[in-house]
């Protein structure tokens, strides 16, 4: 991959715009429908995609939430474990207890992952269903 290329790549990955990732790393190039049109070039290159993949999911592991940071947050909110800072009238900050609302709420997110309020019963079927004809 050319270094171009890469430059493209790094600025697509901020927004997903390839016409603007293509006039950031081909500075020569004014016109939006070349930069578009060269940028779709670019985005069906193999080496290219690869490298826009690896870089998003390198993003995706660093700033997205897994399930289990998820509920691990959730049940600390629940058992009352976090504050929340607020700031006075008289501008001055403090920290106070999560709310019980707001623990109720995270409580119920983790029922609900736990599916622990459904009255619905997942079945599986292992073999398919055979019927009879009865015409009378």
């Amino acid at each position: 991959m050319t270094e171009k290329q890469r430059i493209f790549a790094d600025e697509y990955v901020k927004d997903s715009n390839g016409t603007r990732a293509y006039k950031a790393a081909y500075t020569n190039v004014k016109k939006d429908s070349v930069a578009a049109t060269n940028a779709g070039r670019l985005l069906r290159n193999a080496e290219v995609r690869t490298y826009i993949d690896e870089q998003l999911e390198k993003l995706h592991n660093e700033r997205t939430a897994d399930a289990q940071e998820l509920r691990e947050y959730f049940t600390s909110l629940a058992r009352g474990e976090q504050t929340e800072v607020i700031v006075t009238n008289k501008g001055e900050t403090i920290r106070i207890e999560v709310s019980a609302k707001d623990r109720i709420k995270a409580a119920e997110l983790l029922g609900k992952t736990y599916a622990m309020f459904t009255d619905k019963s997942e079945v599986q079927v292992t073999e398919p269903p055979t019927f009879e004809d009865d015409i009378s």
